[in-house]
C-alpha cells in the first residue's frame, strides 16, 4: 500500500479522493485531506481524515497530491519535494512559465508526475495502436477542436472564482491542454507558429481561441470556443493521413474513418464509464512513481511544455 494525502478539497481532490477509496483501495491508502476552506472540507465529511495544515498532511502521506488552485500548485510540490515525499500534480503545472522552468530544474528525474488523465486512457491507447499499423497511411495534418456551451462547465460552477478568470482560470488551461498533451504524446515535440485568444469581458477568461502549429513535423490547428455549441463540452482530435483518418472524440471515443463515416471502436464508452477505469490506471501509475519506478504518467517536463503552448496561445 501506497499512502497519499491530498491537498485540495475541491472537484479535483474529491474526484481523486472518490478513486482511491472506490477503484484502487487495493494498492493506495488515503492519509488524509486538507484545504484552506472549512467549507469545502465539510462536504467531504468523513471520507478521509483532516489533517490540521498543509505540511501536517505532507508529514502524513508518502505521496501528495495536489488540487488546489493553479497559482498554488509549485508551493505544495516543493513543500512536498523538500520533506522528501513524492508529488502528483495537476495540471497546469504552473501559470508562471519562469516558476515553471526552475521547478522543472529542480525536480529533474525526481518522483513527481502531472495528472493528463489520457496517459492511462483506453481509448488513447487503441488510436495508438491504430497509428502503429499505419491504418491512416502518411499523416497529413491533425484538427484539434473544443467547444462548449458555457464557461465554466456547469459542474465547475462553484469553482468560478478562479476557474473563469484570466489569471489562474480558462479552458485552454483546462481542458485544451489535455488535447496538447495528447498531440505530444502521439505525434512529437511541438512548436506553435501562432496563436490568438479572445478575451470578451474584462477579468473573465478566454471564450475563443486558434492557434497553428507543428507536432514532430505534423502541421496542427487547433480552434476552441464557449457558445459554440448546445453540449456543455463537445471535442474532437482528428488525424488526417493520405489513407484514412483517425480521431478522438469527446474524451474517450477512439473512431476511425470508413468508408466515408465515423465508426467507433467496438470497446468504446462514454467518459463517465470510462473515467473509473483512467482514474485506477492513474493511480497504478502514482504507485510506480512513489517507488521510484518507470511509469507511464506525464512527466513534469511533458507538462511544462504544453503550458508553454498554452500561455503563448493566451497571450497572443
Amino acid at each position: 500500500m501506497v499512502t497519499i494525502g491530498i491537498i485540495g478539497a475541491g472537484i479535483m481532490g474529491e474526484r481523486m479522493l472518490h478513486a482511491a477509496l472506490e477503484q484502487a483501495s487495493d494498492f493506495v491508502r488515503v492519509a488524509g485531506i486538507w484545504d484552506p476552506s472549512a467549507e469545502a472540507l465539510t462536504r467531504i465529511g468523513g471520507l478521509a481524515p483532516h489533517a490540521e495544515s498543509a505540511a501536517a498532511l505532507i508529514a502524513g502521506a508518502e505521496c501528495v497530491y495536489v488540487a488546489s488552485p493553479p497559482a498554488s500548485h509549485l508551493e505544495h510540490a516543493l513543500a512536498a519535494l523538500a520533506a522528501g515525499k513524492a508529488v502528483f500534480c495537476e495540471k497546469p503545472l504552473a501559470v508562471d512559465m519562469a516558476a515553471g522552468r526552475d521547478f522543472v530544474a529542480v525536480v529533474g528525474v525526481g518522483r513527481a508526475a502531472v495528472n493528463f488523465p489520457m496517459a492511462s486512457s483506453p481509448a488513447v491507447a487503441t488510436l495508438a495502436g491504430w497509428l502503429a499499423e499505419e491504418g491512416v497511411g502518411r499523416r497529413l495534418r491533425l484538427e484539434i477542436e473544443v467547444g462548449f456551451a458555457g464557461w465554466p462547465r456547469p459542474w465547475q460552477h462553484d469553482a468560478a472564482g478562479w476557474l473563469d478568470r484570466p489569471a489562474q482560470g480558462g479552458f485552454t488551461r483546462e481542458v485544451v491542454s489535455h488535447f496538447l498533451f495528447l498531440t505530444q504524446r502521439l505525434c512529437g515535440a511541438m512548436v506553435l507558429e501562432a496563436g490568438r485568444a479572445r478575451f470578451d469581458s474584462p477579468g473573465a477568461s478566454e471564450r475563443a481561441i486558434a492557434a497553428r502549429l507543428t507536432a514532430g513535423g505534423l502541421p496542427v490547428v487547433l480552434t476552441g470556443g464557449v457558445g459554440t455549441t448546445l453540449k456543455d463540452d463537445h471535442n474532437t482530435w482528428t488525424l488526417w493521413g493520405d489513407r484514412g483518418a483517425v480521431r478522438l472524440r469527446d474524451w474517450s471515443v477512439a473512431e476511425r474513418l470508413v468508408d466515408g463515416a465515423w465508426v467507433p471502436d467496438p470497446a468504446a464508452m462514454p467518459n463517465e464509464r470510462m473515467r473509473p477505469l483512467v482514474l485506477r490506471r492513474q493511480l497504478e501509475g502514482v504507485v510506480r512513481m512513489t517507488r521510484g519506478e518507470a511509469h507511464h504518467l506525464a512527466t513534469v517536463q511533458e507538462a511544462f511544455e504544453v503550458q508553454a503552448v498554452v500561455e503563448a496561445i493566451l497571450k497572443g
